[in-house]
């Protein structure tokens, strides 16, 4: 392959904007290439860096595709670190497939997905935890994700993890010390001042998990279950939630044979709604599956909405329910009182200790909405620092694993084998942002201490 081609080759392009109908297309080429492409399509001789040019864009055979702004953001000024040439053409497919067309045409590959942000990781313009950051705030489920994620990509969580890798590697670096060179004097609270720091790190590590893990429906998207006995309304409140008839209503108890789940925007949030078959006892084969995958919809669920029949007294089908929200204490769940635009016949007292909302599924339930809204906003406060991968959680888990298994052979002053563990826990922390580099251990070691040798 001839140098040019190569050159080419090693370039990658991709539309950078969803397909469809829109006013702006981005078309993006990142490489060696990019500023040779720029002047095939352009026509232009005199490209300025980062400046917006409004040029016409020709083919391979010199004919007009459009008129579109070209910008040139020379390497390493630019997200790839690489020369980067993007093209804004008006919306739709078909002209921005064309552009991108042309381009391939010339050698340039298309990029595969996610490429773009691993070449910045790559060439050190970002590292794990804003490349990670980038992917999901294109999915986030909340406005409070996105600060979240906003702020992990101006470095909130690189800043956590380089902090926590300087304090673990000042911690190594003094048990390197102590065991090659014994003969020197070590200060007497270098004992307690490795514990206390560890001691920090690990309950630092604990609080960020669990407030992860709490609040990690605010990328994902929260889940809300609908439960409670047949015929109680829970489909009429899914079609009323959605603004549109999802869900089969009928008379018939049992209709809802199997979970419905669909997406809703309650304030700020964009939440996963679950209908679920009514739950009772059923000799019905298929009804049972339906009730089996009620109970694991419950399991999954981050709300829990369970309904009641205001025109009805309370029988073992709810008594049933009123079970299943006691079973999870740890869920958030509404109690929501339905039909109360019928003559109410339901003793409220077994629910009193809820704090039952009143609903009405064909009149209104803007208390329940309010309700769900508050609710989620209050798990999304917090100004802790959120781990927003399962890859993140696993790594500050084992990290924290490996902290514990430190303490003891400290203690019996086994440092051969502190060290170990210790160096586990460094390069788990590491492995959030960028790869642990053993070398960082000697410069901490001969930053610290001035040992004559």
């Amino acid at each position: 392959m001839s140098s040019t081609k190569r050159k080419m080759y090693n370039s990658i392009a991709a539309i950078a904007t969803a397909h469809g109908v829109s006013s702006i297309s981005i078309i993006r080429v990142s490489g060696d290439a990019s500023f040779e492409i720029a002047k095939k399509l352009s026509y232009l001789e005199n490209i300025k860096t980062r400046y917006a040019h409004l040029t016409s864009l020709y083919n391979k055979n010199s004919e007009l595709i459009d008129q579109a702004i070209m910008i040139y953001f020379s390497s390493p000024n630019s997200f790839t670190g690489e020369d980067i040439v993007e093209f804004q053409c008006h919306g739709g497919i078909v002209v921005a497939q064309e552009i991108l067309d042309t381009i391939t045409s010339y050698g340039v590959r298309l990029a595969t997905p996610g490429e773009f942000s691993k070449r910045a990781f790559l060439n050190g313009k970002i590292d794990l935890t804003e490349a990670e950051a980038i992917s999901k705030l294109i999915e986030a489920k909340s406005v409070d994700a996105a600060k979240i994620l906003a702020k992990q990509m101006k470095g909130e969580l690189k800043e956590f993890v380089n902090s926590s890798r300087d304090g673990l590697l000042k911690s190594l670096a003094y048990s390197e010390v102590m065991i090659d060179y014994a003969e020197e004097d070590i200060p007497d609270d270098i004992m307690k001042s490795i514990l206390t720091q560890l001691d920090g790190l690990y309950l630092q590590i604990e609080q960020i998990v669990d407030a992860s893990n709490r609040r990690k429906g605010l990328i994902e998207g929260f889940k809300v279950a609908i439960i409670g006995k047949p015929n109680v309304g829970k489909s009429s409140l899914l079609n009323a939630l959605l603004s549109y008839d999802r869900a089969i209503v009928s008379d018939i108890a049992g209709t809802t044979r199997d979970t419905i789940e669909e997406q809703v925007r309650i304030g700020s949030h964009i939440i996963r709604l679950v209908d679920t078959a009514g739950i009772r006892d059923s000799v019905d084969t298929i009804e049972k599956i339906g009730i089996e995958r009620s109970i694991s919809s419950v399991e999954d669920a981050d709300i829990i909405i369970a309904l009641f029949d205001g025109s009805d007294e309370l029988n073992s089908e709810d008594d049933k329910i009123i079970s299943i929200i006691d079973s999870y204490p740890d869920k958030h769940a509404i109690v929501a009182i339905n039909k109360t635009d019928l003559e109410v016949k339901l003793d409220r007292e077994k629910l009193q200790k809820y704090s039952p909302i009143d609903i009405s599924a064909k009149k209104g339930f803007v208390g329940l909405t309010k309700n769900i809204e508050s609710l989620l906003d209050s798990i999304g406060e917090g100004e802790e620092l959120m781990l927003i991968s399962a890859r993140q959680i696993e790594a500050v888990t084992q990290a924290q694993i490996s902290i514990e298994e430190a303490k003891a052979p400290l203690l019996t002053g086994e440092l051969e084998f502190f060290s170990y563990h210790l160096q586990e826990a460094v390069k788990h922390i590491s492995s959030i942002s960028k790869p642990y580099d053993s070398e960082e251990i000697l410069d901490k070691m001969f930053g610290e201490f001035c040992l004559g040798k």
